[in-house]
């Protein structure tokens, strides 16, 4: 079949790109200009016709990229169009006319350019990832995982790994023969070497997924503390509801901000506290679970009666920062057990010190930012495989010590597949779906 789509982004613009890959894609070219096919990689300008009426539809820029030399591997073209919405319809519906043509799935195009060698998986996901970078630390990111290193490292692991397998499997068919005394040591260093490696892969911090997904901070802490006022305060806008009624929050709000260029998601949750309300006993539950699984939590407690008991204290044992509201009712000094923590007192009616609260905020986000590495891991699909594969190694050189090769090369042979399933070096047909689904039409 022969796939189009829009690919550039929906809605009225200038330009809008129309995309067709496929072994019709010069059928679709002479069909909707009655002309030949333009010279390759050329911008050229064409009338386009509706096929069935002749009528004019528009004029614009076709470009033609023969096969194998094209995104997709495939013959393609794009037809740079007039972006007004009737325009781009016009043109798709006459596509749609043409025997074998059919509309392209979200991701398409990229999933024929990695069936068809031209891109790897580790490639095809930073594509996306370079679609929905919304900060300046996402994209150099996605650019960095684009340019290759991390699928060179998984590939030089790969090989190392491959040529200990030859030197088992030898072993394997020459039970006889002995092997020589340097490939035996060799076996043991060179595995020994892409286990230590790979634990240090995986030791990161989790950064690359912290980078891809957005830091997330939770605002947790009593009933009418100031969670929502915050939230609102920090988006600059009202995402929360507020009121001076206990419990009006009893879901997680969730909004995306941009500060200093690092992604960061913001939840505020349900005030925690005694609650008969099975809707609010459920809300608190959601909260803890939050909290639980937050890079940063913001614990809010009311200045004029400071509580850190029971949870509250849990709470502040790791990763949190103590947020100090209604400041400018304290009358006293300030509580020693508030004053041993990480804490910032603010006033959010009075607007007081907020930017104390952002700066910590962001001594936070560097903190957990800074990464050496040039291999980050950004999906938990590649963490899954590289976690398999040390399981795998750890048995193979347990196995070898004990000289049971037959099971030693079986567990090398799973080691060697998860390395390969995180480029795309082995049939990956059961991951692809998941993998592409995540892709606007026309990528």
């Amino acid at each position: 079949m022969t796939i189009y789509a829009l690919s550039s982004g929906p809605g009225t613009s200038g330009v809008s790109i129309i995309r067709v890959s496929g072994p019709d894609t010069v059928k679709v070219i002479k069909t909707l200009t009655n002309k030949e096919i333009p010279v390759p990689r050329m911008a050229t300008l064409r009338k386009i016709y509706n096929i069935n009426t002749s009528e004019l539809i528009d004029e614009g820029i076709i470009i033609w990229f023969p096969g194998p030399e094209s995104y997709t591997g495939e013959d393609m073209a794009e037809f740079h169009v007039h972006g007004g919405k009737a325009v781009v319809m016009a043109v798709q519906e006459a596509i749609s006319n043409i025997e074998n043509c059919k509309l392209a799935e979200p991701g398409e195009f990229t999933k024929l350019a990695f069936q068809n060698g031209k891109i790897n998986l580790l490639k095809a996901e930073s594509i996306a990832d370079l679609i929905s970078a919304e900060t300046e630390i996402q994209r150099k990111q996605a650019v960095k995982i684009m340019t290759g290193k991390s699928s060179e490292k998984f590939n030089e692991l790969r090989e190392k790994l491959l040529k200990i397998l030859s030197y088992v499997e030898a072993k394997i068919d020459f039970p006889e023969e002995d092997l020589p005394e340097e490939n035996l040591k060799k076996i043991k260093k060179d595995s020994s070497e892409v286990l230590n490696e790979i634990n240090k892969i995986l030791n990161d911090q989790k950064v690359g997924e912290i980078i891809r997904e957005g830091f997330k901070i939770a605002i947790v802490g009593p009933t009418n503390a100031g969670k929502s006022s915050l939230l609102n305060n920090l988006s600059n806008r009202e995402v929360a509801i507020v009121s001076e009624i206990a419990g009006t929050t009893r879901d997680v709000v969730e909004t995306h901000l941009n500060i200093d260029g690092y992604p960061v998601i913001i939840s505020d949750t349900a005030g925690i506290r005694d609650s008969k309300d099975e809707i609010e006993k459920q809300g608190i539950k959601l909260s803890l679970n939050k909290a639980e699984n937050a890079d940063l939590k913001l614990v809010v407690i009311d200045g004029k009666n400071p509580n850190l008991s029971g949870f509250l204290n849990d709470l502040l044992k790791k990763d949190a920062i103590l947020v100090v509201n209604k400041s400018d009712l304290i009358k006293e000094k300030l509580d020693k057990e508030i004053s041993k923590f990480n804490h910032v007192l603010i006033s959010l009616k009075n607007n007081l010190k907020i930017d104390n609260l952002i700066e910590k905020i962001k001594d936070q986000l560097k903190n957990k930012f800074i990464s050496e590495e040039d291999i980050l891991i950004t999906r938990e699909r590649h963490r899954q495989h590289l976690v398999q594969c040390i399981d795998h190694l750890k048995n193979f050189l347990e196995k070898n010590n004990k000289k049971d090769f037959d099971k030693a090369a079986e567990d090398l042979r799973l080691a060697t597949r998860h390395l390969g399933m995180i480029v795309g070096k082995v049939d990956v047909e059961e991951i692809l779906g998941s993998i592409f689904n995540d892709f606007c039409i026309g990528k």
